[in-house]
């Protein structure tokens, strides 16, 4: 339990307003917003009123049907948040009703989101509701992929994929501060600018020749969240004893690894799900989360936010996400007394609608 004992929460209502994903489709074509009950937090669960929630490309693999773990119709989307502590089950004393907090778990595009404790840590102070939601996803998975997966070492050099995506930006500005050289790779001219911002010292359009400037002297390390031509394109500059992170397939093109190639190269090839964590070493992200706290007290680590959108506009933020020519991280506004804006300083209603319907 904390030391200090936080602020009673007002009491969770019966109803809320939530957005469904009411089929398999195209997130603007299956997500509704609607009214559901709140649910109640049983053993090890911790109900959370939400604040704010970072969207995250597996949204719109939810939404399509399309990811490893498929909910059952119709769910709440919305995988990653801030939020207020509004109540606790039996049994978590990690964290204590009015307690500000990020976490992530299926149901965050809603009022109240139910999540497991262990899912749940303290919000950074030095963050507000707006930079603090997406925290947890992007910067745990590149934090995981870069320390745990890939052991990267400082004045090694690594390659991030999709620098300017999620995963991607949030690799390159903790290789960055790992002391590490950062190449990133993105796939048009309007992202060149947004993976320098996040720390690559280098950076190459997807279709351009990036793998002669690099072979020579070989990456240590590739975040790879993207898969297909940029996988197999990455092989060819892998340096010996090289790590190459298995992150994703944005691409929707699953690569063919060569065992024969990794052997006479001498490189590895490495899987990253996340997720698994969670399920098997939980004291892990405990350890990562703390880690990426000691980087924002520092001041080395403020999530990268591209646009807020109103709460009535969630379908059309995923849709964004969907086109795949976002920068930066798409954030929802679910409470009225959320903290922060975007980087213009308002909130922009994307659809023009949005409402019950």
């Amino acid at each position: 339990m904390p030391e200090q004992s936080a602020p009673p929460a007002a009491p969770a209502p019966r109803v809320m307003p939530a957005w469904q994903v009411l089929a398999n489709g195209e997130p603007e074509e299956v997500m509704e917003l609607g009214t559901v009950e709140v649910p109640e937090p049983g053993t090890g669960q911790v109900l959370v009123r939400v604040r704010t929630v970072a969207l995250n490309f597996p949204d719109v693999l939810l939404a399509r049907g399309r990811y490893q773990v498929r909910p059952e119709l119709p769910f709440t989307p919305g995988i990653e948040l801030c939020g207020d502590v509004a109540a606790v089950g039996p049994g978590v004393t990690r964290v204590a009703v009015g307690e500000r907090v990020v976490g992530w778990g299926q149901g965050a595009l809603a009022r109240y989101a139910l999540l497991p404790a262990a899912a749940v840590h303290p919000a950074p102070s030095g963050l507000d509701d707006v930079q603090a939601c997406g925290l947890t996803i992007a910067y745990q998975t590149a934090w995981f992929g870069l320390h745990r997966r890939a052991r990267l070492q400082p004045g090694e050099t690594l390659l991030v994929h999709a620098a300017a995506g999620g995963v991607g930006s949030a690799a390159c500005r903790l290789g960055a501060a790992a002391g590490a050289h950062v190449v990133g790779v993105v796939g048009s001219p309007e992202k060149v600018d947004a993976a320098r911002a996040a720390g690559a010292h280098e950076v190459y359009l997807r279709d351009d020749d990036w793998v002669t400037p690099l072979r020579e002297r070989g990456a240590d390390v590739v975040i790879d969240p993207v898969g297909g031509a940029s996988f197999e394109r990455s092989t060819k500059v892998v340096a010996f004893e090289g790590r190459i992170v298995v992150v994703g397939f944005a691409s929707g093109d699953l690569p063919r690894v060569r065992p024969d190639h990794v052997l006479v190269k001498n490189y590895s090839v490495l899987g990253l799900h996340w997720g698994l964590y969670q399920q098997f070493r939980p004291q892990l992200l405990d350890e990562a989360h703390e880690a990426l706290c000691r980087l924002v007290d520092d001041g080395e680590l403020v999530p990268d936010v591209s646009d807020v959108v109103a709460f009535e506009d969630a379908a059309d933020g995923v849709r964004r996400l969907a086109r795949g020519d976002t920068t930066g991280r798409i954030v929802v506004r679910v409470a009225a007394d959320a903290t922060g804006a975007a980087p213009g300083g308002t909130i922009r209603a994307t659809s023009g609608g949005g409402g019950d319907r």
